[in-house]
């Protein structure tokens, strides 16, 4: 009797990463689905590939306070259990949640509460001059509990302006597990041209209220020694 031929099978000739491919997770957003494969780049580093539409971005994994941050230049994804925070690169936020959204009477027996806190408002000043269409303005939300340190900042927004006047309107979204006990959550602004501080704001603007954020309304105070034209 001639004995037989063992073969092995060609799958077993594949890299392990080609049999651990993970399907892509589908989120339900404010104004669609959202596909996004979790995966680990040739370097080792984890990274996600969003699609959305028509449009691939490929962001790569970054530290984060709670749950997980992706980003790549201005496109920034962050996943905490199953709901996911999407920006991208033209400021616009995207809520997400895996699966359908909750039935309303699901909904009114039990509140959901959000991991992200939504906090909107809008920028202005006194005087009765035009910004330069260069102009950019920054909001950051901070903690600026410690009195014997400098503010935390939570988020950050930059807008470039492009011609646009006061009132300016932004809105930005804080990580709720960032928010301690004895935070005091407060936001400040700037317009900025080409590095120069044109205004600023000079006051503090809570953004909280039992916890629930509160339209912020700031005006801010001409630095003088700039010369907006």
């Amino acid at each position: 009797m001639i004995p037989m031929k063992r073969y092995a099978l060609p799958l077993l000739l594949l890299p392990i990463s080609a049999l651990a491919t993970e399907p892509a997770v589908t989120y339900r957003c404010d104004d669609g689905s959202l596909d996004v494969l979790f995966s680990t780049a040739a370097d080792g580093r984890n990274q996600a590939m969003l699609t959305l539409g028509e449009t691939t971005l490929t962001l790569p994994q970054v530290p984060a306070a709670s749950g997980a941050l992706y980003r790549a230049n201005d496109n920034r994804l962050h996943t905490k259990g199953d709901e996911a925070l999407f920006e991208d690169a033209k400021g616009k936020v995207r809520h997400c949640k895996q699966g359908d959204t909750p039935p309303a009477t699901a909904a009114a027996t039990k509140p959901l509460v959000s991991s992200f806190i939504d906090i909107s408002g809008n920028v202005s000043y006194l005087q009765r001059i035009a910004l330069p269409p260069d102009a950019v303005l920054i909001v950051r939300i901070q903690d600026v509990s410690r009195a014997d340190a400098p503010a935390r900042i939570l988020a950050e927004q930059r807008i470039e302006l492009a011609g646009r006047q006061v009132p300016i309107s932004f809105q930005t979204t804080v990580d709720r597990d960032l928010i301690g006990k004895r935070a005091r959550i407060t936001a400040a602004a700037r317009i900025e041209r080409g590095g120069k501080l044109l205004f600023i704001s000079d006051k503090s603007y809570p953004v909280l209220s039992a916890g629930q954020a509160v339209p912020v309304e700031m005006t801010l105070k001409q630095v003088t020694s700039a010369k907006p034209r």
